[in-house]
C-alpha cells in the first residue's frame, strides 16, 4: 500500500466534475495526515519498547527528539524542523536537532524566522536562542514554534518549523492545506509529549528496579550475615553453658567426691565459663550502643608500660597452648595516656586475641610508640594474614574470615568493628596492613591527650582498686534484699551473711511492706522488676514516707542499658548495680551505706574456699 509523506497536491489528469476533484483532494489530503501520523507514532513507540526492552542500551530523549525532526521533515518536505533546549529557568536556550539544510542548489525559496524584535533567526546546531522570541513565534497565526516538553529537571524543550510561504510549484498554500498542516503539527507534538513523559515513567520504574534490586541483594547478604552471627553467637554461648552446666551436674552428682584441688579448679572453669559468657553479651551491647551514639567513656591518666603487661598477662595461657612467642616492645618515652583504661585494654585485647586466632606458629608481639601528638599501639603477627578482598570488609559488624587454618568460627565477627568504633571515640582510628602467608599489622592510633579526658563520672567503681572487704562489728545491721530470683537472691543473701551482715529476703511488694512492719533496715537492696510492681515506684513510696525517706536504697538490678542507671537514680535509689552481681562491688556499697569503719580502720577478712 502506497504512504504518502508530503502535502497532498492538486491532480490535474483526473477529468472529473469540480464536486468530485474536492471530494479527492479531500481524501488524499486526509489520508496523508493520517498516514504521517501513523508513521511518526509508529517509530516513537518503536522507541519506547526499545528503551522498556534494553534498559542499558534503550532509546532515550535524544532519539525520540530525532524522530520527530526526521518524520516532521520528511512529512513537511519543504519545511525545516528544529528542537531547542532550555535549561531551567534559563531565558536563553540552545538549538540541539534540526533536520538538514536544503541543498545550495534548490530552487526552495529561503526558509527564515523574524524574532520579537523583526531579528532573523538562525536553526543551525548550537546556535543560541532566546526563549522570549519562541513565546513570541508560539503565539503567532500560524504559530512557528510550540512548548514540547518539561521533564522533571526542569528542561524545557521547544518544537521549531520554518515553512516557505510559497510552495515549490510556485503558488500559494490554501487554507485547506495550512489547516492540515496545523493539525499535523499539533497532533505530532502532543503525542511526542506523550511518549516523552512514558519514557520518563520507564525510565523512573527501571531506576527503582535497579536500586530495590540493588537494596535486595544487600538486604539478602545483611541477613546472611546475621544468620551466619546468630550461628556463631549460639556456638560461642554453647560452649562455655556446656562447661557451665556439666561441671555443675559433676560436682552435684552424688558419689563424687572431688579433692579440695579438683573441686576449685571445677568452680575455677564454671566462673570463667561465666565470664566469657558476660564477655560475649557485653560486645553484643557495646556495639549497640556505640551505633547509637550511647556508648559512654571515662577518660582518665592511664599507665601505658603496666596497661600493656597487663593486657598481654590475660593472653599468656592461650598463646602457651598454641606454642606462640609473646614479645612487648614499649618505646621508653611512652609512659602516661589520656583515654578509657578499660576501653582501651578491650581494644588491645580484641586484637591480640585475632591475632593468636590466625597465628599457628611463630609469635604475636605489641609495639607502642609515640609518633608527634599520637600514641601507636600495632598488635603484629606472623599468621596467615588477610587477603586484599578481605581487608576491605574487616570492619563490617558479623564478617569473619574464611581461614582453613582456624579448627572453627571463633568470636562472633563484633571485635574489629568495636574495636575500630571505640578507636573514633577517643579521637583516633585503626590502620591494617597485612599480606598472605606473611601476616599481618594492626594498629591503633589514639592521642595522647584528649579536652576534658581527666574526671568523668565519679559514682563509677573501679574493681580493680576496690579495697579487702571490710569486717563488721557486730551482727545487728539489717538489710532487706527485695529480689524475685531464687537463685540471685540466695547468692546475695550467702555472700553478705558471710560478711556478717543479717539478710532478710522477701520475693514481692507484698512481703516487702509486711517485713517493713517488723523491721528497720539499716539498708534496702531493691530489684527493679517484681511480679507484683516495679521497684522505682517502691522506692518513690518509700520516699514519701517520712520513716523511710533517708534509708538507703541500692538498685541492683538486669537494667544494664543507656540511660538505665540515670533513670534508678532519679527514681530515689542511693545506688546503681547491674546484674550479673559484683560481689566485691556489691560489698563495698553495702560498706559505704551502711557508715562502717573503712577496712583500713576494721582490719580485712576473705571468705573461706
Amino acid at each position: 500500500m502506497q504512504q504518502y509523506s508530503s502535502l497532498p497536491e492538486q491532480n490535474s489528469q483526473i477529468d472529473a466534475s469540480p464536486k468530485l476533484l474536492t471530494t479527492i483532494e479531500q481524501l488524499r489530503a486526509e489520508l496523508w495526515l493520517e498516514s504521517s501520523l501513523n508513521q511518526l507514532q509508529s517509530h516513537l513507540n518503536d522507541c519506547l519498547l526499545s528503551a522498556c526492552n534494553m534498559p542499558q542500551a534503550g532509546a532515550t530523549e535524544a532519539e525520540i527528539y530525532q524522530t520527530l525532526v526526521k518524520d516532521l521533515k520528511i512529512a513537511l518536505k519543504t519545511s525545516k524542523v528544529a528542537i531547542a533546549l532550555f535549561p531551567p529557568q534559563a531565558a536563553v536556550g540552545k538549538v540541539c536537532y534540526v533536520s538538514s539544510s536544503p541543498p545550495r542548489n534548490s530552487q526552495l525559496p529561503s526558509l527564515e524566522l523574524l524574532s520579537k524584535k523583526r531579528k532573523k533567526l538562525r536553526l543551525r546546531l548550537e546556535e543560541l536562542i532566546e526563549l522570549e522570541d519562541l513565546q513570541h513565534l508560539e503565539n503567532q497565526q500560524p504559530p512557528s514554534a510550540w512548548l514540547l516538553f518539561d521533564n522533571f529537571d526542569g528542561v524545557t524543550s521547544w518544537l521549531i518549523i520554518a515553512t516557505p510561504s510559497i510552495r515549490s510549484d510556485g503558488e500559494l498554500f490554501n487554507a485547506s492545506q495550512a489547516k492540515l498542516r496545523s493539525q499535523l503539527i499539533t497532533r505530532s507534538v502532543k503525542h511526542c509529549s506523550v511518549v516523552l513523559a512514558q519514557l520518563r515513567q520507564i525510565q523512573s520504574l527501571q531506576q527503582k528496579s535497579q536500586h530495590l534490586g540493588s537494596f535486595n541483594c544487600e538486604l539478602e547478604r545483611t541477613n546472611q550475615l546475621k544468620n551466619q552471627f546468630l550461628a556463631n553467637t549460639s556456638h560461642e554461648i554453647r560452649t562455655p553453658l556446656s562447661s557451665i552446666i556439666g561441671f555443675t551436674h559433676l560436682l552435684l552428682a552424688q558419689g563424687y567426691n572431688p579433692t579440695k584441688e579438683r573441686h576449685k579448679e571445677y568452680l575455677n572453669i564454671i566462673q570463667s565459663s561465666g565470664k566469657h559468657l558476660l564477655a560475649l553479651i557485653n560486645d553484643i551491647l557495646d556495639l549497640s550502643k556505640i551505633e547509637a551514639n550511647q556508648l559512654e567513656v571515662q577518660r582518665e591518666i592511664v599507665n601505658v608500660p603496666a596497661l600493656c603487661h597487663n593486657v598481654l598477662a590475660l593472653v599468656k595461657e592461650k598463646a602457651a597452648n598454641k606454642g606462640i612467642k609473646l614479645l612487648l616492645d614499649i618505646s621508653p618515652d611512652v609512659i602516661t595516656l589520656v583515654a578509657d583504661p578499660l576501653r582501651l585494654k578491650q581494644m588491645l585485647l580484641n586484637l591480640l586475641f585475632n591475632a593468636l586466632k590466625f597465628t599457628t606458629t611463630g609469635t604475636v608481639g605489641l609495639q607502642v610508640i609515640a609518633k608527634g601528638i599520637f600514641v601507636h599501639f600495632t598488635v603484629w603477627d606472623t599468621g596467615t594474614g588477610i587477603s586484599k578482598a578481605d581487608q576491605t570488609q574487616l570492619f563490617q559488624p558479623y564478617f569473619q574470615i574464611a581461614n582453613a587454618a582456624v579448627s572453627r568460627n571463633e568470636g562472633t565477627g563484633l571485635g574489629l568493628a568495636v574495636t575500630q568504633k571505640l578507636a573514633e571515640i577517643h579521637g583516633g582510628w585503626v590502620e591494617v596492613e597485612s599480606e598472605v602467608d606473611r601476616g599481618s599489622r594492626f594498629t591503633i592510633v589514639l592521642p595522647l591527650n584528649q579536652q576534658g579526658a581527666v574526671g568523668g563520672n565519679s559514682d563509677v567503681v573501679s574493681l580493680s582498686s576496690l579495697s579487702p572487704l571490710p569486717i563488721v562489728p557486730n551482727s545487728f545491721i539489717e538489710i532487706l534484699l527485695v529480689e524475685d530470683d531464687l537463685h540471685n537472691a540466695k547468692l546475695m543473701q550467702v555472700y553478705l551473711e558471710k560478711l556478717g551482715y543479717q539478710v532478710s529476703w522477701v520475693k514481692n511488694a507484698a512481703e516487702m511492706w509486711e517485713v517493713l512492719t517488723k523491721l528497720d533496715p539499716a539498708i534496702i537492696l531493691m530489684d527493679v522488676n517484681l511480679p507484683d510492681g516495679n521497684g522505682l515506684n517502691l522506692v518513690r513510696q518509700l520516699r514519701e514516707n517520712q520513716q523511710y525517706r533517708m534509708t538507703p536504697v541500692i538498685a541492683q538490678t538486669a537494667m544494664a542499658m543507656k540511660g538505665d542507671r540515670e533513670t534508678c537514680l532519679a527514681a530515689g535509689v542511693n545506688d546503681y548495680i547491674s546484674k550479673p552481681i559484683d560481689l566485691p562491688l556489691l560489698a563495698s556499697l553495702v560498706a559505704k551505706y551502711s557508715k562502717f569503719p573503712t577496712s583500713q580502720e576494721a582490719g580485712k577478712m576473705t571468705i573461706d574456699e
